[in-house]
This record gives structure tokens, sequence and C-alpha cells, in this order.
């Protein structure tokens, strides 16, 4: 079972930067696909960006394209979400998730482990 924790999240002002961090502990986070979700107040839960296994295929919804880049570094156990020129329709808490497949997953239903979460608050 994976274990997942999220830091760096905070407030910053419209235009700044942030580096979400997503911290694993169990003995398969390496082998799967990384997604980050965001809950804004009265919205469910929505696809930010995900990463597959090894790192060599990311998918972010349209929102973000251009300003979030996720990456990830096996060696330990952690997904990042970083995060440029920031809205504030980009305020929500930020979740990160294990889905057991090796491809990138886009779908929140396939996702089995979560975190629970930072938030990020982006001010005009």
């Amino acid at each position: 079972q994976e274990h997942l924790v999220e830091s760096g999240g905070g407030l910053v002002q419209a235009g700044g930067p942030l580096r979400l961090t997503c911290a694993a502990s169990g003995p398969t986070f390496s082998l799967y696909s990384i997604g980050w979700f965001l809950r804004a107040p009265g919205k469910g839960g929505e696809f930010v960006a995900a990463i597959n296994w090894i790192g060599d295929s990311v998918h972010y919804t349209d929102s973000v394209k251009g300003r979030f880049t996720i990456s990830r570094d096996n060696a330990k156990d952690t997904v990042y979400l970083q995060m440029n020129s920031l809205k504030p329709e980009d305020t929500a808490v930020y979740y990160c998730a294990v889905a057991q497949f090796r491809f990138v997953v886009t779908s929140r239903n396939q996702y089995e482990y979560w975190g629970q979460g930072t938030q990020v608050t982006v001010s005009s």
C-alpha cells in the first residue's frame, strides 16, 4: 500500500510560482502512474496532470498547459508539480494519487491511493 504526502502549497500572488511535492512511502511507487488533482470550493475533484512510471510520458489538462510541469524522481519516490504563472482560479487543494498502471492515467476513478492534499491560494 502506498502512503502519499503532499507539500509545497501556500499563498502566492498571481503570476508567481509554487512547486508541489508528492512524497511516497511504499514498495511500488516507482512502478506506477502518478497524477495531480485539485478540488476547488464547490467543485469536485479535477484532473490536473499525470506522469507515467518512468517519467517519459505526461498529460495535462488544457487550463495548465504551458504553465505547469509534472516530473518525477523515482530514486527519491517523489513527484513534483512545478506551477508557474499562477492565476486566482488555480486556488484549490491539490492532491497526488497513484494509479496502478505503468502508462499515463487521466481518469480519477483509476487512482487508488491518495494523499491528504495541500492548499494552494493565489491572490489577485
